[in-house]
């Protein structure tokens, strides 16, 4: 394992010349700093298209196939990605179990700081081998100034497993190596905050996090134009949001978009495929299983069906 003594090299640990009065400026002058330095993460995240394009495909293509996705990390990391993990069931009806946030210290960690449990590589391989992860999986290692013990042996686990291994870090190569798949860096700079990785890394780390499920979600037909199809109406917010994707797409009053909306057991999707096949639930289900979920390719195929 690294040695973890003298990290001042790292990029994420250096003192930003650009905030060395920070104590000095004012409410305003902070803020303007602030959203300055900010505007980083956000190029930084468009310098890695190619490694995140490369990560989308690669995570679609094994949770296509059966497999799953893990993000791991500790501390800020940790927690996004338990937040970003989190999310997919709501927005895209996934199983709890296909897209999965392990932190180190467990849920504890999430609202209590346990930032000495990161320490430990041990810990990782263990998260790693209760999953029982294997070469179907895809296992995101996060840890923004690259060090993370925890991390670290997350992936060598995964590796060994023959999962598919992808490397998030806000350090340059040359700085931190990982052996990984798919090696995506986020060079954000030093913080405002010398070494305060949960400001511009954690902003960064998320935007990327977003990218990926979302991605991901649009390449496994989760996604119909730029519409939740999939969203799981769980509550009137959800269930108002699923009437507005059924009116808009259809042209129906609301009133009748709820009477297809329960037909189709409250599945958007299906109500959709309903709506412009004429199918009813199970012959349309069929149908969308036929297509792996996918709505637009199940819509086209039945309507060229019935044209020959």
């Amino acid at each position: 394992m690294m040695n973890l003594q003298g990290r001042g090299y790292l990029l994420t640990e250096q003192v930003n010349p650009d905030s060395l009065n920070l104590d000095q400026l004012s409410s305003v002058e902070l803020v303007e700093l602030f959203n300055h330095e900010d505007a980083k993460a956000v190029a930084a995240v468009a310098a890695a298209k190619v490694q995140l394009a490369q990560a989308i495909e690669r995570i679609a293509e094994q949770l296509h196939h059966g497999g799953r996705l893990f993000y791991i990390g500790a501390g800020t990391s940790g927690r996004l990605a338990v937040l970003d993990a989190a999310e997919c069931p709501p927005t895209f009806c996934t199983p709890p179990e296909m897209v999965q946030g392990i932190i180190a210290g467990g849920a504890g960690a999430l609202v209590r700081s346990s930032e000495d449990l990161e320490d430990n590589a041990e810990d990782g391989e263990a998260a790693i081998a209760q999953r029982q992860v294997t070469q179907l999986d895809v296992v995101v290692g996060i840890t923004a100034g690259g060090t993370t013990p925890f991390v670290h042996g997350a992936m060598s686990a995964a590796r060994s497993r023959g999962a598919t291994t992808i490397f998030i870090a806000c350090v340059p190569a040359e700085q931190v190596s990982c052996d990984a798949d798919i090696d995506i860096r986020l060079l954000t700079g030093p913080e405002i905050l010398a070494g305060s990785t949960r400001l511009k890394a954690g902003t960064a780390t998320k935007l990327a996090l977003n990218i990926l499920s979302t991605g991901v979600m649009v390449k496994l037909g989760k996604v119909y134009g730029n519409r939740m199809v999939d969203v799981a109406v769980t509550n009137q917010k959800l269930r108002d949001r699923a009437l507005r994707i059924l009116q808009d797409l259809t042209g129906l009053s609301r009133e009748a978009a709820g009477f297809l909306l329960e037909r189709s057991g409250k599945w958007v999707k299906l109500a959709l495929l309903m709506h412009w096949t004429g199918l009813e639930k199970e012959e349309g289900l069929k149908l969308l299983s036929e297509y792996q979920g996918n709505l637009r390719a199940a819509v086209a195929s039945y309507k060229n069906n019935s044209q020959s």
